[in-house]
């Protein structure tokens, strides 16, 4: 079973290059929805993370934009976070891929936005990257609720640039030529390696 780790920089539709590998009735596996459900009350990380932000608890659930708020400027309250998420999250992708290879799927994809941040490539047999213009990522980050330019910014600073994303990966899926293009490119990569 070849493993594919999906990645690309926030704007760079990685969740919709994620949706056509689907259609194509690729496996896929996605550690942002991963963390939602581990976060949600119930989740294997909701009483972790209650107890080490509960001033992020709000109506029985954690506020996942106070959060980002409150461990993104503080590089000690994100490692606190990771080290509850990260490994919760990959025990979940261990489990994927453990039933992947048991129906005896040829391809999987694993969907990880800080694929290269985290070391993830380790873990995959390839990687694809998806990528737009400057103008396009931007653009597209910008017109989501919420966004600002410091917001943008700040982000990125935090993100392997998009061009050491290119030149590490086996793949570059262009998100910036339309949505016919990027299939036409993901249809070719899983053709190549079904």
């Amino acid at each position: 079973m070849v493993i594919m780790g999906l990645t690309g920089s926030i704007g760079m539709g990685k969740s919709t290059a994620a949706k056509m590998f689907k259609h194509l009735g690729v496996p896929v596996h996605d550690a942002d929805a991963s963390s939602h459900v581990l976060m949600a009350p119930g989740g294997l990380a909701f009483d972790p993370i209650a107890k080490a932000f509960p001033d992020v608890i709000i109506k029985g659930r954690i506020d996942r934009q106070a959060l980002g708020q409150k461990v993104f400027a503080n590089p000690v309250l994100l490692k606190k976070l990771e080290s509850i998420l990260h490994p919760l999250i990959r025990a979940a992708e261990i489990r994927f891929l453990r039933s992947q290879q048991r129906l005896g799927r040829k391809l999987v994809v694993l969907d990880i936005p800080l694929l290269y941040e985290t070391g993830g490539e380790k873990r995959c047999d390839i990687v694809a990257v998806v990528s737009a213009p400057a103008f396009v990522q931007r653009q597209r980050v910008l017109a989501r609720e919420g966004m600002t330019d410091d917001k943008f910014s700040a982000i990125l600073s935090k993100q392997m640039p998009d061009i050491e994303k290119r030149r590490r990966a086996d793949f570059v899926i262009p998100t910036g030529l339309g949505r016919a293009v990027t299939f036409q490119y993901i249809q070719g990569i899983v053709n190549q390696l079904s």
